[in-house]
């Protein structure tokens, strides 16, 4: 029996049980460019400032945060808001998405796993099926859930007590949202695109945890590429320090970042490839608009919900695009970045 017993510093045949340190022993964690806390998150100054107080006034009362819901484009921080939450609150996250819950079952079966104070990440909320919103809504209202029994006659009800928790739901489309859900949570905060004081910042920072040389001129020129957004501005950031890495002397300046996006397709104001095909559609084809999203879509041969979500915001943001009941109409500020002459205006 004393032999299946190993002596003290003897390595195990399999290795399972050693002592010394082994090379996924010495792999470092996948780095995040996340912030963990309030205090390093960049931006958004009003929601934080009211995140801030909330999650005081929780934590002062022992008590569980208020449902938050966050809307916005993608990219500005809805998940990252989610996580900080957790990690201030000092309770485990869980995270889903709307379309994964297919049924009931599957809310049913995250909810009575959740411990007291607990935080339910819902992303895409407003993609929910309604069967399961139906289950939201006595667990967020009253922390209980309701189990139907049998059927005809035999059938009962059970009310299932659920440990009290905060749900957090993020959503691009917030007006696709119903009401009952929507006026369910206590905390209802827009995220903006950023400015560029607040991206050059998050530039810097996130230079410092890749261990990346990047100079003032080299980070306002990101910044204005990267269409307002911290998660395009960490992509691209990315991709310029491969072209450095690769094609110049590892440090990142205008030049670089210029030469470096312009393989990637993003000019100046950080339109791609698919904003400027949007825009010579809607001006080449239908003449400047008023054009139908489906009409772009269809021509384009893409799906109307990348038009819309991914897209049109940052159009509409820097008045390149005007939306209107009749359709989508092309601005003169599109006409003169795309370098059309006045004679080839066709409105």
């Amino acid at each position: 029996m004393t032999d299946g017993l190993l002596k003290r510093g003897q390595a195990s045949p399999h290795g399972i049980l050693d002592r010394a340190c082994t090379a996924d022993d010495r792999e470092p964690e996948l780095l995040s460019l996340r912030p963990r806390k309030l205090e390093d998150y960049v931006g958004q100054q009003e929601v934080v400032d009211t995140l801030k107080i909330a999650i005081l006034a929780a934590r002062q009362r022992q008590e569980p945060l208020d449902h938050v819901l966050f809307h916005g484009p993608p990219g500005l921080g809805k998940t990252t808001l989610a996580h900080i939450i957790a990690n201030e609150m000092e309770v485990k996250l869980t995270v889903t998405s709307g379309p994964a819950l297919e049924k009931g079952g599957d809310l049913l079966g995250i909810l009575t796993h959740m411990e007291e104070g607990d935080v339910l990440f819902i992303d895409e909320i407003h993609r929910t099926p309604k069967a399961v919103e139906e289950f939201l809504y006595p667990a967020m209202e009253d922390f209980a859930v309701d189990f139907v029994f049998d059927k005809g006659i035999h059938a009962r009800s059970h009310r299932y007590r659920l440990n009290r928790f905060t749900l957090v739901g993020a959503t691009t489309r917030v007006g696709l949202l119903s009401a009952p859900l929507r006026d369910r949570f206590g905390l209802f905060r827009s995220l903006d695109f950023y400015g560029l004081d607040d991206l050059v910042r998050i530039i810097k920072r996130s230079a410092r945890l890749l261990d990346i040389s990047i100079d003032e001129q080299g980070a306002a020129s990101l910044a204005k590429r990267s269409r307002g957004t911290p998660r395009i501005v960490n992509r691209l950031l990315k991709r310029v320090r491969d072209y450095a890495q690769v094609r110049a002397d590892g440090r990142i300046n205008r030049e670089t970042v210029e030469a470096a996006l312009k393989l990637e397709g993003v000019d100046s104001l950080g339109l791609t490839r698919l904003d400027r095909r949007y825009l010579r559609t809607i001006i080449d084809f239908y003449n400047g608009g008023p054009v139908g999203i489906e009409a772009i879509a269809a021509t384009l041969q893409e799906e109307t919900d990348t038009l819309v979500d991914v897209v049109e915001p940052y159009l509409l943001k820097i008045g390149m695009v005007i939306r209107s009941s009749s359709g989508r109409k092309a601005s003169a500020a599109a006409c003169d970045h795309l370098g059309l002459k006045p004679q080839q205006r066709l409105f």
